[in-house]
């Protein structure tokens, strides 16, 4: 294989010196990492090549910190759309503030980095740990969110006027590149604000991040949706459930879906092509053999069968074309044209799914990232996000994290296991 040099080196803000009040904990030595590569060859190549193993350095709590909690304040924003478990890692960030380290000022920054900009005149909540007790049972943020982005250099005046020493931005992709922007512009001061991402992305495509919050929940509250489209497309003669979900460039909700349900015919994601012709063939001969199919497609799939759209939204994604309306009048005109009855029920879960409360499994994870998105704060780390890898929470530059998106590989264990359990083409061209 190509040898490279992955930078996965997190900024410090300086030398942690402040023994921490944590008692009771295992800390974590500052030269504990977590290997990005699981495959004993590849490692094996470095070490022939003469270079170190790209490595993650390992969360969690460090034995010295950097910042004085009696002196600090924190911030918190979220952007971007909704995604399960919002509101849990803000309860856990501000508990793990209050209870882990006694810290005692912490700013909720309303409708994201627009609580940052003066010009609207939102007003920062104050966060404290009966404000966030119950926060978790609800789905959404309590701080609001927004796309776009502002000024940095009136966001970084915010955040020096209010004297904040730390903040935390939950977010995806244009989040994360926002707070780098915000994390640059700190250092071009000289000022000591540490910038702590926890990425939110509920398509799970950020890269060197093995799982995100909120996927786990999609997922589950997918696989509903799917139950229903299957139990419409059973009762009814050549019936087909055609469920939309999530994934402008990366399948993973679609493909985990489907493998929690083995109703699923045909999965469509934006990493493997399809034509309608291709498609419409196989869907055709799987009502002719069986009577009934489920179709499961992202967001994202069949983008250029609609043609590219020009325009883009607030965070400056391209406007995507809806697939599930779109397929959903192909298939129709196609079955009518061949003389054959069907019955079609469309279903987009999209909205539901986002605003839906964690699951446990996703609540429990959300804590932990909470935690060691503090944990790394308090250390002096800036500029980077909380990871998790190959079942251990890691520190990821944002650099690294916005460098590239994250897509299934068609090739993979994933998508040959979504083939298997749908048994529809490998290809349909």
């Amino acid at each position: 294989m190509e040898i490279n040099d992955l930078d996965l080196v997190v900024p410090k803000l300086g030398e942690s010196r402040i023994p921490s009040p944590m008692s009771g904990v295992n800390f974590v030595a500052d030269d504990a990492h977590v290997l990005y590569h699981g495959n004993l060859k590849t490692v094996e190549s470095y070490q022939k090549a003469g270079k170190k193993p790209p490595c993650f350095e390992m969360a969690g709590p460090r034995e010295k910190i950097y910042f004085d909690p009696s002196k600090l304040k924190c911030g918190i924003v979220t952007c971007g759309g909704l995604c399960p478990g919002l509101n849990d890692v803000i309860r856990a960030i501000v508990l793990s503030l209050f209870h882990h380290y006694g810290v005692r000022t912490v700013f909720g920054f309303p409708y994201g980095f627009e609580g940052l900009t003066f010009r609207y005149g939102h007003v920062p909540m104050e966060l404290n740990p009966a404000k966030v007790q119950t926060i978790h049972q609800q789905g959404g943020t309590i701080l609001g969110s927004s796309r776009g982005p502002q000024e940095v250099a009136e966001m970084v005046d915010t955040l020096e006027q209010m004297n904040v020493g730390m903040l935390f931005t939950i977010g995806g992709d244009g989040t994360l590149r926002g707070a780098r922007a915000i994390a640059e512009e700190v250092e071009r001061r000289k000022l000591k604000i540490a910038l702590i991402g926890v990425p939110k992305t509920i398509d799970n495509d950020i890269s060197y991040v093995q799982q995100s919050f909120g996927f786990v929940t999609a997922v589950s509250e997918a696989t509903t949706a799917i139950y229903s489209a299957h139990a419409e497309a059973a009762g009814a003669r050549n019936g087909i459930g055609l469920v939309k979900l999530m994934g402008r460039h990366a399948g993973f909700i679609a493909a985990y879906a489907t493998l929690a349900n083995s109703d699923v015919n045909f999965c469509l994601v934006p990493e493997v092509p399809f034509t309608m012709e291709g498609f419409l063939r196989a869907l055709e001969e799987r009502l002719v053999r069986r009577g009934h199919a489920v179709v499961v497609v992202a967001e994202g799939a069949g983008q250029d069968l609609m043609g590219m759209s020009a325009e883009r939204d607030a965070s400056g994604n391209i406007r995507l074309g809806d697939v599930g309306l779109f397929l959903k009048d192909e298939i129709t005109a196609y079955l009518k044209s061949k003389g054959m009855e069907t019955n079609l029920k469309y279903i987009d879960p999209s909205y539901t799914i986002r605003s839906m409360p964690a699951t446990p499994s996703d609540s429990a994870f959300c804590l932990m990232l909470g935690h060691n998105a503090v944990h790394a704060g308090m250390a002096g780390r800036t500029s980077m996000v909380v990871g998790y890898w190959k079942n251990e929470f890691t520190h990821v530059p944002i650099s690294a994290a916005v460098s590239k998106s994250k897509h299934m590989d068609p090739k993979d264990k994933l998508w040959t296991g979504v083939l298997s359990s749908t048994g529809q083409p490998r290809e349909m061209i």
